[in-house]
This record gives C-alpha cells, sequence and structure tokens, in this order.
C-alpha cells in the first residue's frame, strides 16, 4: 500500500469510526441505547478500532518507511559507484592509456635524447596518475569546482598528448567562462576529453577536429560542440557494444544536463578529407 495513503487512513479513520457509530446510534440504536450509555461507549469504540485497525496501519506505515530508507540507500549506493567509475575512467584510466602510448613511443625510439625526453613525460604522467588517485579517494564524494578543474586546461593538455603521439589536432574553442556554469564546464570538458581519447585508442585517425561555439540558430545560452576525425568511422552497433563505457558516460552527462548528444559516422568532405566519426553535444535548440 502506497505510504501517503497509509498516513490518509491512519488520520481519517477514528473520525469515520465515531461519524459512524453516531449515525448508527441515531438510525437504529436511540430506542434501545440512552444518550448517557451511547456517549460512554463512543470512546470505547474509538478507542478499540485504533488498537486493532490503526496499530496495524502504523505497523504497515514503519514497514513501508524502512522499505523506502532501503530503496534511498541503495539508490545513494547505486549513484556512489557511478561517481567512483566516473572518477576512475576520467582520470586514472585515460591517464594509463596515455602512459601506455608513452612506453610504446619509448620502444621505438633510438635517439638518447628522445628516450630522456619520453621518460620525463612517462614520469609526469605517472605522478598524474598518482594525484588522481589521491584526489578520487579524498573527494569522491563532492562535486569537482573549477578551483579544482581549470578552464580548458585539461582539453589543451589532452591536445598536446595527443599531438606527441603523432595526431594533429585543431582546437577552435569559441565559449569563454561567461558562456558555461561552472558544472557546465566541469561536464563538458569531460565529454571532450573523452571523445579525443576515443579518437586516438580507436578511430586510426590522422586528424582531431575540436569546435564549440554559440550559434545563433539556438536558445539565448545555448552551444554547439562537435568533435571530428578523419577515421575509420563507427557503426551504431559498436557504440552500445560491451566494454564501451566511454561513449555510455559521454550520453549520461550529457542526459543528466538536459544536452543533446550524438555520435555516429559522418561522410561529409572538410577540406578534402573523409570525417570518419563525428561527436556533437548541443545546449538548447
Amino acid at each position: 500500500m502506497p505510504y501517503k495513503r497509509i498516513k490518509w487512513l491512519i488520520l481519517w479513520t477514528p473520525t469515520v469510526t465515531i461519524a459512524l457509530w453516531e449515525y448508527i446510534r441515531h438510525t437504529f440504536l436511540l430506542p434501545y441505547l440512552s444518550m448517557d450509555l451511547g456517549n460512554a461507549l463512543a470512546p470505547v469504540i474509538v478507542l478499540t478500532v485504533t488498537v486493532t485497525l490503526v496499530y496495524k496501519l502504523f505497523h504497515l506505515l514503519e514497514q513501508t518507511s524502512d522499505s523506502l530508507q532501503r530503496e534511498r540507500l541503495a539508490k545513494a549506493a547505486f549513484v556512489e559507484r557511478e561517481q567512483l567509475a566516473r572518477e576512475l575512467h576520467d582520470g586514472i584510466s585515460q591517464s594509463l592509456f596515455l602512459l601506455s602510448v608513452k612506453l610504446d613511443k619509448l620502444e621505438h625510439t633510438q635517439d638518447k635524447e628522445s628516450v630522456q625526453a619520453t621518460a620525463q613525460q612517462i614520469r609526469k604522467t605517472v605522478k598524474h596518475v598518482y594525484d588522481d588517485v589521491r584526489q578520487s579517494i579524498a573527494s569522491l564524494r563532492s562535486e569537482p569546482s573549477m578551483t579544482e578543474v581549470q578552464w580548458m586546461q585539461s582539453v589543451e593538455e589532452m591536445a598536446v598528448e595527443l599531438r606527441l603521439g603523432g595526431l594533429q589536432v585543431e582546437l577552435d574553442w569559441r565559449l569563454t567562462d561567461s558562456d558555461l556554469t561552472s558544472k557546465e564546464k566541469i561536464e563538458l570538458l569531460a565529454i571532450v576529453r573523452e571523445a579525443m581519447l576515443n579518437v586516438q585508442k580507436h578511430a586510426r585517425a590522422k586528424r582531431l577536429i575540436v569546435n564549440a561555439f554559440k550559434a545563433e540558430n539556438i536558445s539565448a545560452g545555448g552551444f554547439n560542440c562537435t568533435i571530428m576525425d578523419d577515421g575509420i568511422g563507427v557503426d551504431d552497433p559498436a557504440l552500445e557494444a560491451k566494454g564501451r563505457y566511454g561513449v555510455r558516460m559521454m550520453r549520461d552527462r550529457a542526459n543528466a544536463m538536459g544536452w543533446q548528444f550524438e555520435v555516429g559516422r559522418n561522410d561529409s568532405k572538410d577540406n578534402n578529407q573523409t570525417v570518419g566519426t563525428v561527436v556533437a553535444v548541443t545546449k538548447g535548440g
């Protein structure tokens, strides 16, 4: 029985009981019961109903309340697990992938100075992973603020990392600090970073283009952001394949913010190069 219905039954049962007793007494029992006896029986009847029916309703209310509390705790635990998954994926997982890219580069490097430079980059990435682990443990339950995540710094650093891996990265970012809220900045940058990293992982691309701008054809405060590459493209079934957590998290982040999110194959031409995959995030419309 729904929680609210139980509360209404508890509230109305004594009132309905005394009203029903008075109706029966005056309609059927008045010739047999005196007024004093009827008045004396009224509280006894209400007490009897309260001890039986209302007591059971209170017990049912407690059970329903406990069930709702367990559901809230289960939901909170699920939210914590989702947050933990995002923390691990956005920080540690991405950093470890970049570390593997640098190790591959180190294996094929013959020049001593290049080896030293790559080793220095690896040490920097390892320190970054260590910092991510500490931050995830310390602030897993708190929402990161823009004092912790510098606006656009993470995307620019990602672009540098991908360029070191041989990918041509072009950034055309026309959104300013005042165009987005702190929450929007965090979520949009997380989506952009993940989309850029997916290009390095899966697209076999040579070129990556990131555009973000306010458009005249969308509502005030809206924006368009696209991440395009000239790789092998992607099919819809592949997006839902087991293990594709990145695409799923990007979509979840966009949906949670009320944004439109699209990802798929695009065979249009851009400067005579085929755009293999396009990820588009739009606010407004």
